[in-house]
This record gives structure tokens, sequence and C-alpha cells, in this order.
């Protein structure tokens, strides 16, 4: 089992063909010369299937796949592709291009399309319709074929539509019996069948009324419960943004057996201050070697100005006072925290 400072995550979202060679210049000139050793590339629907071409959403091909992993490999960098599962299947009403091959997986067809936050986040495919895994695992062989990858990240963040009053197949059922159902169909195919490593997001995990964190941190309708029905060899990256007084959930998952990415976005002082308290429960638990380092995560567009702004950046570009926008921001969160790690 690896050590608290083995793990230098980054996280990104990304599905363009057109990129590629900026793309690769950022792993080369900054990711790789600061250590980072995971990339979590977010390509879900952008990719481009082969066998099931009704899907792509994107310009992502097989062959850039490969391009990239290449060049990981050659950085000691370990790729691990994401592909949203349950929800986040597409943006408030409008569904993704999963959904609109597959509508009949639709666990909320009845919400209109032109349906916006905060009547409505975003959709989820039914965990109980008897075909949506072979679709999903299909899907989930290209990209792990594609990428050479020994591990899938496969979100399961923000699920909100599930157990829908109006679903003929989950009305009236357990919200955290369906989320577990979910966990462990995925599971039993990448980890047991194909023999690949899982990652997911674990904020759906989280008891918002335990930890005091709030409904997209945590969970306040019932999936939490679902912890106790999933297997512990399940990565979970645990996002937390904003510096809290405390984040209970890094000792609750080491206590329960798994093993724990904290996840923190752009704002320097938080990540900071999460590591540190994340560091503090590992040191009080037996599961201290469980806590695997850190990611850093981006929710940014990626673009071709955006790759060159980053590889151009240096620590120096900025004082550690100065008030920074979210990119440069970002820059600097993910130099002083690899270099925290180092």
């Amino acid at each position: 089992m690896k050590n608290i400072e083995s793990i230098k995550a980054f996280h990104l979202r990304f599905g363009s063909h057109q990129l590629v060679k900026p793309f690769i210049q950022f792993i080369e000139k900054v990711l790789a010369p600061k250590g980072i050793n995971q990339l979590i590339i977010e390509c879900s629907t952008s990719f481009v299937f082969e066998n099931h071409p009704e899907i792509t959403g994107g310009t992502l091909t097989k062959q850039d796949a490969r391009e990239i992993a290449a060049v990981c490999k050659q950085h000691g960098i370990r790729v691990i592709p994401l592909f949203q599962c349950l929800g986040h299947q597409g943006w408030g009403g409008a569904p993704n291009t999963l959904l609109q091959a597959y509508p009949e997986f639709d666990e909320t067809p009845h919400v209109p399309l032109d349906a916006k936050w905060p009547d409505f986040f975003c959709r989820s495919w039914c965990p109980e319709h008897p075909d949506v895994n072979a679709l999903a695992f299909d899907l989930l062989d290209e990209i792990i074929e594609a990428f050479d990858a020994d591990a899938m990240h496969v979100g399961m963040d923000e699920v909100y539509a599930i157990a829908d009053d109006q679903c003929p197949r989950c009305k009236g059922k357990d919200r955290a019996e369906l989320f577990a159902k979910a966990v462990n169909d995925l599971h039993g195919y990448l980890v047991k069948e194909r023999n690949v490593e899982m990652f997911m997001w674990a904020d759906r995990l989280n008891d918002s009324e335990a930890t005091g964190y709030n409904m997209w941190e945590g969970d306040t309708f019932g999936t939490h419960r679902a912890i106790s029905k999933i297997p512990t060899d399940i990565v979970l990256m645990d996002w937390h943004y904003d510096p809290l007084d405390a984040y209970p959930s890094i000792g609750i998952f080491l206590e329960k057996g798994f093993s724990v990415i904290p996840s923190c976005w752009f704002k320097t002082e938080a990540a900071l201050d999460f590591l540190n308290k994340s560091r503090q429960q590992a040191s009080e638990t037996e599961g201290s070697g469980r806590l695997l380092g850190m990611a850093v995560t981006s929710w940014n567009g990626w673009d071709q100005e955006v790759f060159e702004k980053f590889i151009q950046m240096s620590p120096q570009s900025f004082s550690n006072d100065e008030k920074l926008g979210e990119l440069d921001e970002l820059y600097r969160t993910l130099d002083v925290i690899t270099n925290e790690l180092s």
C-alpha cells in the first residue's frame, strides 16, 4: 500500500483531438517537472467510440489516447481515465449524448429539456434498467483499452436524480441500495472481471448531518448509507474546495478501511488546510498508509491559450500574498501542493 507522500494527482476535463499537442506540452513542461504521477483525464462521452459511435460527443480518438498515455508513461505518470457513471448525464434538463442515443435509460424522462437549477440539476441513468450496464461496460472497455489503463475513475459525484417517484423501476426504492447497486455493478466488472483499480468521487457517501457538509460535498437524502454496502478496495477521492473547520469524512473513510485521496481545487490556503487536517486525521487512525496523497482538480475550460498560459508560468510569476485570478491560483496551488508532498 502506498504511503501519504506517494501520490501527486492532477485532474482535468479533456476530449479534443485538436488540443492533443498542447496537452502533451502541458504534461511535459508543467505536470512532469512538478512530479505529478497520476493524471485523471475526464473524457466521458467526449471520446470517439468505435463500437458505439452514437455516444460520441467529442473528438478525442483512440490514437490520441495512446499518444497521451505513451508520453505519460515516459514520465512515470499513471493515466486514470474518468467516465461519468450514473449521474452527470448532461447539464440541467439537457441530456448528454448517451441519453440522447438511449433515452430509455433516463431516470427522469419527464423532466423538461430546458429545466435549470435549482429546479433540476442534471440527469442520471437508471441503475435498475436491465440494459444499461452492458452499454456502460462497453464504453469503459473502449476507454481502458485506448489508454492502456490499469485504473478507471467512474465519477459518481453529485447524483441527485435517483429513485425518482416517476421511474417505473426505481420508484419507492431505497436510495442507498440503488447507489450501492450501481457502485457494485461497476466494481464487479472493472475490478473482478477487468482487473483494473476503481476510483470514484466520495461526496455521495458523506452524511451531511453527521459531517456538517453542505448538499454538494455531502448527502442529504440517503445515499450515504451505501458506504457500508460497497467494497473497501475502491479508492475514494474526497473533494472539498473551501476551508472548513474540519473534514471528518477523511477519518471516517480511513476507519472503514478505504484508501482516500483528498482532492482540492484552486484555492491554495484551503488546499493546504485540507491536506494538513487530513494528515492529522490519518495519524490518529490505523489507516495512515491509506491516505494516498492529494489531487488538484481543475474545472476550467482547457484550450490552447490556457495550456500555453500554464506552460509560461513559474512560481516566480507572483508573490505569495498576491490576489490572483482562478487560473493563476490554480497554478500556485499545483505548485504548493506538489512541493508539500515532495
